[in-house]
């Protein structure tokens, strides 16, 4: 099953003799309209989740290239029906994810070590000089089933 507007895509590792190189992504493979504002990295421990939450305007990019994660991903926009997708990704699996606006996501880190995941979102987290309100609604405490990770 897929959800409208979500982009999944396997990375590459391109080896040689010094390690690696993978290209995150690249301006002629974005989606149309998607101009990441941002980037950040994060560390998750094993068992933790991030999520779930959603944005208004804010489309999300996750690269997950290490660790091992579950992603979730749950429809929440009118009239598109309830279609759910989980995605196991990160070093054995490297993906980059491409989340639009109402799509609700989360990972949890399914690994037994620290584990890292890169954010390029298109929105500023609080906007320009962090002075406006943060584009999230957040369901961690919605205490619905859809929204609760397993």
């Amino acid at each position: 099953m897929t959800i409208e507007g979500v982009i999944v895509r396997e990375l590459r590792r391109y080896t040689d003799t010094r390690g690696w190189l993978m290209e995150l992504f690249r301006d002629d493979e974005l989606p149309d309209g998607f101009n990441p504002a941002m980037a950040y990295i994060s560390m998750t421990h094993p068992g933790v989740a991030r999520g779930p939450h959603e944005h208004v305007h804010q489309t999300d990019g996750f690269a997950f290239v290490d660790g091992d994660y579950e992603v979730y991903l749950w429809e929440n926009r009118p009239n598109r029906g309830d279609a759910s997708v989980v995605i196991r990704a990160g070093n054995q699996n490297p993906m980059v994810v491409f989340v639009p606006p109402g799509v609700v996501h989360a990972y949890r880190n399914v690994g037994d070590r620290d584990a890292y995941v890169i954010n390029f979102p298109d929105k500023l987290y609080a906007g320009r000089g962090k002075a406006e309100p943060v584009d999230e609604v957040r369901h961690e405490d919605d205490g619905g089933t859809r929204f609760q990770l397993p």
